[in-house]
């Protein structure tokens, strides 16, 4: 997992020297992060912040969860209850009360939001949401795998 980590940084730098200075020039500047996890078999999940510079950060016993985007109004939901001992559905519940709080005060963050869930070892996908707007109204699709 920490090559994938360093494969998308080298691909985020890459693309900052091949088309910054275009965007540049249109005022522009290049911005994108990313949230990477996953696990390969007999290995543990690892999960990774890689910021807009290419360089990134791994979770830890400090930092049980990593947040990408605004961060000023959801994050208090997420720091009075995720914890290395939340389950699975609890934290679940905890990410989107915060995506929603977020969305709520700040025009700026909106749909689509995605997440999906993953039990350590089970080398599948178990439960994913899917976040979007259908007919102008808030709709979160939750899928059992």
């Amino acid at each position: 997992m920490f090559d994938a980590a360093m494969l998308l940084s080298d691909a985020m730098r890459y693309v900052d020297r091949r088309d910054g200075e275009h965007l540049a020039a249109s005022d522009v500047g290049f911005n994108a992060s990313f949230i990477l996890g996953g696990q390969i078999a007999g290995e543990p999940p690892r999960l990774f912040r890689i910021y807009a510079d290419g360089n990134f950060i791994e979770v830890s016993v400090e930092t049980p969860y990593l947040q990408t985007g605004e961060t000023k109004c959801g994050k208090p939901i997420i720091d009075r209850v995720i914890t290395r001992s939340t389950s699975l559905n609890d934290a679940a519940q905890c990410v989107l009360v915060s995506f929603d709080s977020t969305m709520r005060s700040n025009l700026s963050v909106g749909m689509p939001i995605d997440l999906l869930c993953y039990e350590p070892d089970s080398l599948e996908v178990r439960m994913e949401s899917a976040c979007c707007r259908r007919g102008g109204r808030p709709c979160i699709v939750l899928r059992l795998c």
